[in-house]
């Protein structure tokens, strides 16, 4: 089923852009820096008013939004929340933003609510509950909704199907949009000993409307192997630099956001990071700039 678009001034440019913190909302109101657009945490913003919305508000009148959610639980053995789908639409309707994202995780169940993105088995059983959620979605938002591949620790003995398989498919039977996390193919794929240049190869591209970069914390594990946590609280690191070198020369350019979420830095170091993404981006694009993408 195809969603319409929002009007030109709502659209994302495929450029670099930053989530949103509260320690630069004066930063961003003073000086207009010259970014390609912001990245909210939807649930930030799920309250009826005060000073997050007013800032909010106000930084939405000079740029563009990428409305990003983390407690979807799209992949939940349960029914979705509806009230929280609401939620999701008022806030859509509020702020047209240019994309949705969500991740392809869970993290609801009978005793409540728990504050994790935890990993999905990849199996038929999985594949037709996540379609059905994200139909069920993309349906009552009036808006495509893009699914962000995970970063994963361990795999599932019972998964039938290679990730990106799976996540082929479910765009495939759903026509969501995809969410490329190169920070999270670089952190699955050097826990679980992947190939990370394979996986972005083999991903189905066509479907990446944006793309998000962050940093991880490296550590070991039990057998001394390398083990990577995505903590996105610290610069992207150079591997996974090259890795979106890879993807914008087989994609083109699209948006590309900085993740950076705790331990957030000063304006400036942030700003560097989205223009070092740009930098890269066109350096590396395929020769064809796609049209800016639209919720």
């Amino acid at each position: 089923m195809a969603f319409p678009s929002l009007s030109s001034e709502d659209r994302i440019p495929a450029r670099g852009g930053v989530g949103l913190k509260a320690e630069h909302y004066r930063t961003i109101i003073d000086t207009s820096p010259d970014i390609g657009f912001f990245e909210v945490h939807a649930e930030n913003y799920m309250g009826a008013g005060g000073p997050p919305h007013r800032y909010l508000s106000a930084i939405r009148e000079r740029y563009p939004l990428s409305l990003h959610g983390v407690g979807l639980s799209i992949g939940a053995d349960r029914p979705l929340d509806k009230d929280h789908i609401e939620r999701l639409r008022r806030l859509i309707q509020r702020y047209r933003p240019g994309l949705f994202s969500e991740h392809l995780a869970w993290s609801s169940h009978d005793v409540g609510f728990l504050n994790d993105l935890l990993p999905v088995p990849y199996t038929a059983e999985t594949l037709k509950r996540v379609v059905e959620h994200i139909d069920q979605v993309q349906t009552a938002l009036g808006c495509q909704m893009l699914l962000e591949n995970p970063s994963t620790y361990i795999a599932f003995a019972e998964s039938t199907y290679a990730e990106s398989d799976f996540i082929a498919e479910v765009a495939r039977r759903t026509g969501c949009g995809l969410l490329l996390d190169v920070n999270n193919v670089f952190v699955a794929s050097t826990n679980q000993q992947w190939d990370p240049v394979a996986y972005i190869q083999g991903y189905p591209l066509p479907h990446v409307r944006e793309i998000h970069l962050a940093g991880n914390a490296r550590e070991v594990d039990e057998a001394a192997r390398p083990l990577l946590i995505d903590t996105h609280d610290r610069p992207v690191e150079a591997a996974v630099w090259d890795l979106f070198a890879l993807a914008v020369r087989l994609i083109g350019p699209v948006p590309t956001l900085i993740e950076w979420d705790t331990r957030v830095p000063a304006w400036s170091t942030l700003a560097r990071e989205a223009e070092r993404a740009e930098t890269i981006m066109y350096a590396n694009q395929s020769g064809i700039r796609p049209h800016a993408v639209a919720c």
